[in-house]
């Protein structure tokens, strides 16, 4: 006997009770050493930052490896899961900075470095428990109890190893840059996280006029969208083969390219004078602003091969601090550099005016300022695209600072040809978002002006200058002149180590600097392993990776960092595969956010639908890297669709089973004996289960589950529905027995290949079906059995399918329930189709409850058409042949017409006089006749032909099914159990008497009634029915 199954469907409950049987019995643990001899397939995970909640991202991308992680191992591989902490980095250090009550690098250092690192370690596991409970209730399986965290010293030192490494190939440098910084964290950042900051702005920018020395009234236009930085302009840039006009309006000159006065300049004016920009070169300007008096030259016009005309004015302003090309300019023709803005982002002393105030925040006084001087052309509100900090959501600064350079622009060649080797899932990621990424590659500014992260290990002689890479805490020993009495690698104890220069003895002390927290990550193939100290064997067996997945995002995050600091030490990818998940969107398709209050509480999800629910929605809602609109009734939906489906069936079986004590270990009938409907399923099945598993081998998962979820429908409402009387039988004969094993043999089948997706649900199919033999996901995975697929005989029921689908149709729309037996249907049919149909007959007859199926070639004898020809398409287009063309489609062999239209094939007409024209499908409408006492119904170029004709005997057995449908919901109502016999009463009308005298045996057989009375209904319980216009009472009491 087969453990009851509560229809309720509490699924919730259900998982919670699992959960508690793998944590006892170690499930997890068990099915990855079972295969510890099998082959190794590979996983990284990309680590999360515990100090921060799970949302409704992590579980996608947790739901995404863990049907990946569990396919493989029941497919036999060996597939360890290490996870893994992201512990180092900004994020962080703001999170304690917040609990502290104190913001930026002043107040920290007021309070303490070493305090402040002791609170960020602390910190760190803040939500760890948070992400083990989420982890744990989704079902993702993954050993969070041996995970590899960043900031152990183990970790450091390798990534240690991989700087030393870097430095003596000569790919890392010290250099002076204008580079993405973040005036609230102090740092800089690298190109791969300002990427993932970028919003849509709107900001004031100014057209300023720049006087030109020795001419009266004559300004030079540029435009700028950050005023804050015209007090360090030290130049103006020209292209020097545009040309550029002098603009005569209200009595002064105006500088500017030629091609844009027109959309610049409004009102009355004239071009007085147009000049090549080499022309300009070297014409000097009065300053904006004086606050400080270079040495260099300055204040004059350069050439810049960056000028273009797409807008502005073809002029551009340089301020060197503060731009990437700027700098060049400058490097180039020996200009000065201005900084008047600190490392927090506001004007020091020497911008008077604005001392001390945050730039942005300065950007409408100088506006203001400069209106008041009449030096303001125009200001227009410009909308573009502006980088933020990903981390604190502070607008970043373009700063010359200097910072630690890996030469990542000399690798571009290899990084491309590494990432050609990676397989992307899509493939487009490639070449497009990634391979565009990697195509414009700058160097990676790799040092941070902060506290928590790892040290960088560079340390630079006092006396003689040398700088010296250390690649472990063995070199550093060596070197070392004196150490702190607590020897951590982190700051400040790293920073109190002295080192002996190794070139002139002298005192090396380490640079300041940590660094950036992607390194770390990045790091994490070999790191985790402390490799090459240790573990040399482990870590290459576990390189490179056969899988991983995150979201997009992360081809400007991990993705990047693990393949260029695999190519910079290894030379090769560090994965194989990579799936690329989506963004997570609420329903309307709009981005997460608390501030808009539209974030899916995944917890809820849980708690009223179950996991399962939430990974099968994901798994089908869309391919996984496309975005994923998240709400719950999509997950209600996919719950009801499938798991509510599959279910059922469950439930089915296990209540009839349980009923006739059916034990599938005590029979035995082989398949060739089975049932047609029976090798059907197993062939189907067969097929579905190699399907599946070229899907999945394909890291197709949608495509995997999404196939599942059809075969469960067809399931369902195919076979069980079509076999339900099967299991019904009073005795267990051989075809009893075959259904019983046939639809066994399916579910536990179905578990199986559902593991990986609902583990919850299949364990629990599993286990109860399979008692004594474990787990399901201890079990291989299924494998298609070729000598049950029969092509032949899936293409008979789907042709069968087919022709019932037509007759339910067909029934439907003459309003004919299909309760009510009809005399026959005709089928438009080859003589190769009527060969396959006829192996299916009876299967149709009773699905559609027909007496008699015949076959036609040609179906004019039930229908004939009506070809009318479409006057708004064929007049424009033909115009006076119009009334010849109406003439020779009415004389024309409709059917002949329809034939070919129906096909969506265009057909010719002769006219009258003689003239060819070709008539296309959409030209023509076609209409359908059909004969007397049929409907004709079709789709797809197949037609069936429908006998609607209700004779006396035809109605009295359809009122015969209707009253048996009535009993049967009248006992199920009253609580009966399905095997409990009855006593039946019932009181109606005319003619469902008649069907109840000429129907007996089989309304008492249908409805286990051991006696069936006309009269009024008594017992234990009675319900009055609409039996086709008749009102009947039922009454049912239990038998005694």
């Amino acid at each position: 006997m087969f453990k009851k199954v509560d229809s309720a469907m509490d699924f919730p409950r259900m998982e919670e009770e699992i959960l508690e049987v793998w944590r006892e019995e170690k499930i997890f643990e068990k099915s990855v050493d079972r295969r510890e001899k099998g082959p190794r397939f590979v996983f990284y995970e990309g680590p999360p930052t515990a100090n921060g909640l799970p949302h409704p991202g992590h579980v996608l991308t947790r739901a995404m490896k863990d049907v990946v992680l569990r396919y493989k191992t029941m497919k036999g591989f060996y597939v360890p899961r290490k996870a893994g902490w992201d512990t180092h980095g900004l994020p962080v250090e703001l999170e304690v900075e917040k609990e502290l009550g104190i913001s930026g690098k002043p107040q920290i250092e007021e309070y303490g470095v070493e305090e402040f690192v002791q609170r960020c370690k602390e910190s760190v596991f803040k939500y760890e428990s948070e992400w083990r409970r989420m982890t744990e209730r989704l079902g993702f399986w993954i050993d969070m109890d041996d995970p590899y965290v960043t900031f152990h010293d183990q970790y450091i030192e390798s990534v240690w190893w991989a700087v030393k490494t870097i430095w003596d190939k000569g790919l890392m440098y010290h250099g002076y840059k204008v580079v993405p910084y973040c005036p609230r964290c102090g740092t800089a950042l690298s190109s791969h996280e300002v990427a993932q900051g970028y919003k849509e702005v709107e900001e004031t920018s100014i057209f300023v006029k720049f006087k030109v020395k020795g001419e009266e009234n004559v300004s030079l236009l540029a435009w700028t969208t950050t005023p804050w930085t015209l007090p360090s302009n030290v130049a103006l840039a020209v292209s020097a083969d545009y040309d550029y006009a002098y603009v005569e309006r209200d009595g002064e000159t105006l500088i500017l390219a030629k091609d844009l006065v027109e959309s610049r300049v409004k009102g009355d004016y004239r071009i007085v004078r147009v000049v090549k920009g080499s022309e300009l070169m070297g014409m000097e300007y009065v300053p904006l602003y004086t606050y400080e008096n270079p040495e260099a030259p300055a204040y004059m016009v350069v050439e810049g091969d960056f000028v273009t005309l797409s807008e502005g004015t073809g002029i551009v302003h340089i301020a060197p601090a503060f731009g990437e090309d700027d700098m060049r300019v400058a490097q180039n023709n020996g200009l000065p550099i201005i900084q008047l803005v600190d490392s927090q982002g506001r004007f020091d002393d020497r911008a008077r005016d604005w001392s001390g105030m945050f730039v942005k925040d300065a950007d409408p006084l100088i506006v203001q300022d400069l209106k008041a001087r009449g030096l303001l052309f125009e200001e227009m509100d410009y909308t573009h695209s502006y980088p933020y900090c990903w981390r604190c959501d502070t607008p970043l600064l373009y700063y010359a600072r200097g910072s630690w350079f890996i030469r990542m622009s000399d690798l571009r060649e290899q990084l491309l040809a590494n990432n050609a080797k990676i397989s992307w899932y899509p493939e487009y990621i490639r070449d497009g978002r990634f391979g565009n990424f990697l195509e414009n590659a700058i160097d990676w500014a790799v040092s941070r002006e902060r506290y928590w992260g790892t040290p960088l290990p560079i340390w630079v002689c006092e006396e003689c200058g040398h700088e010296h890479a250390v690649g472990s805490v063995e070199e550093l020993k060596s070197m070392a002149k004196s150490l702190p009495d607590r020897l951590e690698l982190h700051r400040p104890y790293i920073d109190q180590a002295v080192l002996a220069c190794p070139e002139c003895g002298g005192d090396s002390k380490r640079v300041p600097e940590v660094m950036d927290c992607w390194f770390d990550s990045g790091s994490m193939p070999f790191a985790q392993w402390h490799y090459p100290f240790e573990n040399a064997q482990a870590f290459s067996a576990a390189f490179p990776a056969d899988f991983i997945t995150e979201a997009v995002d992360q081809t400007r995050g991990w993705f990047y960092t693990l393949l260029s600091i695999s190519t910079l030490l290894f030379d090769r990818p560090p994965f194989e595969n990579c799936v690329v998940l989506g963004l997570v969107l609420d329903e309307a398709g709009l981005k997460m956010s608390k501030s808009k209050g539209n974030v899916v509480d995944v917890w809820k999800l849980f708690d009223d639908h179950g996991a399962d629910a939430v990974r099968w929605y994901l798994y089908t809602v869309n391919a996984p890297w496309n975005p994923t609109r998240f709400y719950e009734d999509g997950v209600i939906e996919a719950k009801r669709k499938f798991m509510g489906t599959l279910w059922n069936v469950y439930a089915f079986y296990v209540l009839y089973a349980n009923i006739d004590e059916f034990d599938p270990s005590q029979y035995h009938v082989a398949p060739e004996d089975r049932s047609v409907i029976d090798r059907w399923l197993l062939s189907k099945l067969s097929g579905l289960v190699g399907e599946v598993t070229e899907a999945m081998d394909c890291y197709d998962i949608t495509a995997a589950a999404r196939r599942i979820e059809q075969f469960v429908d067809d399931l369902s409402n195919w076979y069980v529905r079509r076999c339900r009387r099967r299991y019904w039988a009073s005795e267990m004969t051989v075809d009893k027995q075959a259904a019983y094993l046939t639809l066994h043999e399916t579910l536990t089948t179905i578990a199986k290949l559902i593991a990986p997706f609902t583990p919850f649900l299949a364990e629990e199919i599993f286990t109860n079906l399979e008692p004594g033999s474990g787990s399901v996901h201890m079990q291989d995975y299924p494998k298609a059995d070729e000598w049950a697929r029969d092509v032949d005989l899936e293409r008979q029921m789907d042709l069968a399918r087919q022709v019932v689908y037509l007759g339910r149709a067909a029934r439907n729309e003459v309003n004919i329930k299909n309760r009510q037996p009809l005399l026959k249907v005709v089928v438009g049919a080859t003589p190769e189709e009527k060969k396959d149909l006829r192996l299916v007959e009876d299967l149709v007859k009773d699905e559609l409850n027909i007496k008699r199926l015949e076959y036609a070639q040609d179906m004019s004898e039930f229908l004939s058409y009506r070809v009318k020809p479409r006057y708004d398409l064929l007049g424009p287009k033909h115009g006076k042949l119009m009334k010849a063309i109406a003439e020779g489609i009415a004389e024309a062999d409709a059917s002949q017409i329809a034939g070919k239209v129906l096909k969506g094939r265009e057909f010719g007409l002769v006219l009258s006089d003689g003239t060819e024209v070709s008539i296309l499908p959409e030209e023509v409408s076609i209409q359908t006749v059909a004969a007397e006492g049929y409907y004709v119904q079709s789709e797809g170029g197949r037609a069936i032909a429908l006998d609607t004709v209700i004779t006396e005997e035809l109605k009295l057995e359809g009122f015969a099914r209707e009253l048996v449908n009535k009993i049967q919901t009248t006992r199920k109502e009253a609580g009966f159990d399905v095997s409990d016999r009855i006593c039946t009463v019932i009181l109606g009308g005319p003619d469902s008497m008649r069907a109840l005298e000429v129907h007996r045996d089989y309304l008492m057989k249908e409805t286990l009634s051991v006696s069936l009375a006309h009269g009024e209904p008594e017992g234990v319980y009675v319900r009055e029915w609409d039996v086709n216009g008749e009102k009947v009472a039922v009454g049912v009491r239990r038998a005694s």
